[in-house]
């Protein structure tokens, strides 16, 4: 807004106030006792652009963005801990709660059993680290008894501190639909803060009065784990009883589900340029087909049910370098688009071309 309001602009406006009888020249005294001014008003000026800036969310930094946002209720999303399940043989081993093993620069601590040699840890440390890893993990004080430990699957994914853009895209969003006890964006809003859920859906009466279902995606917007609706169920509704002991209002009685995954398997005929074939496209081809389905998971909580689309499938393909044409494309054996049910969601099947 005041971009324009330099030192030269505001000197020069100065000195065109003083009568041209003056010595002006900048080694003069009339220009060297008005510059200090000149810089200082035009410092003004520069921090006057940066308050306009921090006033209004869609220029606001995250300092000022999440003063903003604090009117609304509305907090950026801390980083979290990954919560990943565990195996140890033999099954008769007790292994203490608060034990910690470790993986290269990773820990672990056990949280708690959960059956005969297996049990819930938590990686120590928060955000996506403890995301990629499962397989063998090393004990940091002896264990009687202990022969093998190790991490078999991923229970909560853990996410990073929320960045600046997402937040700022999540308080916009604030103001699109009115949040009241017990709507559908009441509910969207509060299971959307729980770490963890990446999408959701909302589906009200889903039996009958007073019955919600919420269907959640994790972080990765793939199928939620047992781990993470179990967290989610116990907060909203820990014994689906609708007596309001969690988020949920008094009489609303919730069930916390996830979506199906559908894999889909792409197959056609591609036509290369010279010097390409299959081997060397196949892997871009995977990662352009892989970002479109990504794309469709990412918009699965605001549409009614996804649609793979074949021309979509032909764009991706047709945007790796050594490709030249595509057809014959068809998704799980079947030419044309297709659809799948409101609670699913499409995962990449892999790729067959020719």
């Amino acid at each position: 807004m005041f971009e324009e309001m330099t030192f030269e602009t505001v000197m020069d406006r100065m000195l065109d106030r003083i009568d041209d009888a003056y010595d002006k020249r900048e080694s003069s005294p009339v220009y060297m006792a008005l510059a200090p001014a000149a810089l200082e008003i035009a410092n003004i000026y520069a921090a006057l652009d940066d308050m306009m800036d921090e006033t209004f969310a869609d220029t606001a930094s995250m300092e000022y963005l999440e003063r903003l946002a604090l009117a609304r209720g509305i907090v950026p999303r801390p980083a979290t801990n990954a919560i990943v399940q565990a195996e140890f043989t033999p099954k008769s081993t007790e292994v203490e709660i608060g034990t910690k093993f470790a993986w290269e620069d990773l820990a672990y601590i056990v949280l708690e059993k959960t059956a005969d040699g297996i049990y819930r840890l938590e990686c120590t440390e928060a955000g996506e680290a403890g995301n990629g890893y499962t397989g063998e993990i090393i004990p940091n004080e002896y264990i009687d008894g202990l022969e093998t430990a190790g991490i078999t699957k991923i229970l909560v994914y853990g996410e990073d501190e929320e960045d600046t853009e997402s937040f700022r895209r999540r308080y916009m969003e604030s103001f699109e639909a009115n949040s009241f006890g017990g709507n559908k964006a009441d509910y969207q809003n509060k299971v959307l803060e729980i770490s963890g859920v990446g999408a959701a859906k909302v589906v009200p009466v889903w039996e009958g009065a007073g019955t919600v279902k919420l269907v959640i995606l994790d972080t990765g917007f793939r199928k939620a784990s047992e781990g993470l609706i179990d967290k989610v169920q116990k907060l909203f509704d820990p014994q689906k009883d609708g007596c309001g002991s969690g988020l949920a209002p008094i009489g609303h009685i919730v069930t916390v589900d996830t979506a199906a995954e559908i894999p889909i398997q792409i197959t056609g005929t591609i036509t290369y340029d010279t010097g390409y074939d299959w081997n060397s496209c196949k892997v871009p081809v995977e990662e352009a087909i892989g970002a479109y389905f990504l794309k469709l998971q990412r918009e699965w909580s605001g549409q009614e049910a996804s649609v793979i689309r074949q021309n979509s499938i032909h764009s991706a393909i047709l945007s790796v370098p050594g490709v030249l044409d595509v057809n014959g494309t068809a998704l799980n054996g079947t030419e044309g688009n297709l659809l799948l049910g409101p609670y699913e969601i499409p995962v990449f099947g892999g790729v067959v071309y020719g």
